[in-house]
């Protein structure tokens, strides 16, 4: 065995340190980095929590079809705001002057078949498998489950999110799209949750289901941009009927028009082939066809039904994993979805 020198000692021992630094440095950090999210994460505390939630969101489907929307609408406005962390189930506790997020007044018109698909569907895996489901996780499966009853692709869903503790109705504005805005603001906003402008328009994808208010779509019919004029992209078909339906002033609070007038409760890809026959609903839909940097993802998607669903697919995987909760610290397992622990 060779003698070391004073020199080639001192470094081997100096080199043993990193490695022993470095290694431990290592194992706290693997402690410390929480349990990712994966399609396989409750197999074996709840292996049986897809059809669990299966049966229900198919009993809903046939039951009230506008489920589908409703809750696919409840996944996005969830992980919009708070990251996917169910905070949009949350229920204004009586006599608190804080409001939870689905009483801000962009929330006001979700519809309550999506969240009595989410309650139901918790009471039933709470039967079988109590204190291990999250709310947040059960929605994320709902989704997509109304996304496959609809026409769509039945993707797998990564699970492990834990539910949020925090729900305020005074962050709902600022983190969510509006039916008027802007290519501009839908890029900026859909970047803050790190999402790409193809991202933008795949998710939009969603409007291929599902039905607006007339609030939502009365100036772009009646006063385009302060005109008193309709928007000219918009064709004069759609128009009339959507004229002949929300009236001005007056008797329109109820009534609802749908995303996609050709095709409104099958999820494909019909809703670019609109966009292209000036036949979108919102401002912000139509948008998407007249900027140059969505155009071609519209036309894209429009041709191939196919690209679109897995598209849509990778989106909603993405999207599923904005700002995640998970462990104590952060996050709850609630028993009932719309109450705090």
């Amino acid at each position: 065995m060779p003698v070391l020198s004073p020199s080639s000692s001192s470094l081997f021992v100096f080199t043993c340190f990193l490695i022993l630094f470095f290694s431990t440095l290592n194992a706290t950090n693997a402690k410390r980095r929480p349990r990712q999210i994966s399609v396989n994460y409750y197999a074996k505390s709840c292996p049986q929590v897809e059809q669990l939630v299966g049966s229900i969101t198919s009993q809903q489907f046939k039951e009230a079809p506008v489920s589908a929307p409703a809750t696919i609408r409840l996944f996005f406005h969830d992980c919009f705001v708070e990251g996917c962390d169910a905070s949009i189930l949350i229920a204004t506790q009586p006599g608190s002057k804080l409001l939870a997020e689905k009483d801000a007044e962009d929330n006001k018109d979700l519809r309550t078949e999506g969240f009595d698909t989410i309650t139901r569907a918790k009471t039933l895996v709470e039967s079988k498998c109590p204190g291990i489901v999250s709310c947040a996780d059960i929605l994320a499966i709902a989704a997509r489950d109304f996304i496959h009853l609809s026409g769509g692709l039945n993707y797998p869903v990564k699970k492990g999110r834990w539910d949020g503790k925090i729900s305020m109705a005074t962050r709902v504005p600022t983190n969510l799209p509006h039916a008027n805005s802007t290519v501009d603001q839908l890029i900026k906003l859909f970047s803050s949750k790190g999402l790409t402008i193809q991202d933008l328009v795949v998710l939009s994808g969603a409007h291929t289901i599902g039905f607006a208010h007339c609030k939502n779509f009365l100036d772009r019919i009646y006063n385009y941009k302060g005109t008193k004029q309709a928007d000219p992209s918009i064709d004069p078909r759609l128009l009339k009927a959507l004229k002949m339906s929300c009236p001005q002033v007056g008797g329109n609070a109820d009534i609802v028009a749908p995303f996609d007038v050709t095709t409104p409760f099958v999820f494909d890809h019909a809703y670019y082939r609109n966009l292209q026959s000036k036949l979108g609903l919102l401002a912000s839909d139509q948008g998407l066809f007249l900027d140059p940097r969505t155009k071609p993802i519209v036309q894209s998607f429009g041709e191939d039904k196919a690209k679109f669903f897995q598209a849509f697919s990778a989106a909603m995987d993405k999207m599923g994993s904005i700002g995640i909760k998970r462990g104590r610290r952060h996050g709850e397992k609630r028993k009932v979805c719309s109450m705090h622990m």
